[in-house]
């Protein structure tokens, strides 16, 4: 990539450059963005996302267990203060476009009722154990994109992320099968089957081998009708989900769901 910039077959027009607001910033939003417009050496962003919908943080290398004294639930008041400075990141033109993360079908509700700039996109947990159907289908009804993380389990996250109950995608026996037929691996069959499914699955490597797969994945032989329904036999509903967010929960909150509005 940057050989193609350095002779011009790649111009900045031709990327999507994306950053996120992090918690801690919800209140000067405008100056986190300019930062992040200053570290990835550009003149604007193409899409600025709010990582988390409450302003609730924890320290590095915390555990499972730790919590914000602070931490507060979502309100829609709170979160539209912190969206308003989004919209004007936009008018300033430091942004294209504006989008959310973690957000849940109550959430959007209650943003599309009040915003005056739509989000362009929701960024939020998705694969074959947990693929939020819902949540995906009112995104695209609302004509906002929705792209997934975790789209192949997220072997890799943080021990904050882990529960022992948690399931592996990869693992799943249909998953498995349809690697071995096209000759491929369990995770890029996860990527394949994201992308079929009308979302934008954001895998995680700093191996060019497997973001080659990744890729590849995309343009290579299509899974069956009869594959992708085999697959939505993997959804174990809320029992799927890995990234339950326990250090962003409140005092007062019954448990991670609340987070999620389950």
């Amino acid at each position: 990539m940057k050989k193609c910039i350095e002779a011009g077959t790649v111009t900045r027009k031709d990327l999507i450059v994306i950053s996120k607001l992090a918690n801690q910033h919800h209140g000067c939003v405008e100056k986190a963005c300019r930062k992040s417009i200053k570290d990835l050496k550009c003149d604007y962003l193409d899409i600025y996302m709010i990582h988390w919908p409450v302003p609730n943080t924890h320290p590095p290398g915390c555990t499972v267990d730790s919590l914000d004294p602070t931490a507060i639930p979502f309100s829609i008041d709170v979160y539209i203060k912190v969206w308003r400075q989004m919209e004007d990141l936009v008018k300033k033109g430091l942004v294209k476009h504006i989008a959310v993360s973690n957000m849940t079908v109550k959430k959007m509700k209650a943003l599309l009722k009040v915003c005056k700039i739509k989000p362009v996109a929701n960024e939020f947990e998705m694969h074959p154990c947990f693929p939020q159907e819902a949540l995906k289908n009112y995104c695209i009804k609302n004509d906002i994109v929705p792209i997934g993380y975790c789209p192949v389990g997220s072997p890799n996250r943080p021990a904050r992320d882990r529960t022992d109950e948690d399931l592996v995608d990869i693992d799943e026996p249909v998953i498995k099968r349809i690697a071995e037929r096209l000759g491929i691996h369990p995770a890029t069959v996860c990527v394949k089957w994201a992308a079929q499914r009308g979302t934008i699955p954001i895998p995680m490597s700093a191996n060019q081998r497997n973001i080659l797969a990744n890729l590849d994945s995309i343009c290579s032989e299509p899974l069956t009708a009869k594959e992708m329904k085999e697959i939505k036999g993997c959804d174990k509903g809320a029992k799927g989900r890995l990234i339950k967010g326990q250090v962003f929960m409140w005092v007062g909150s019954k448990g991670w769901p609340d987070l999620w509005d389950e």
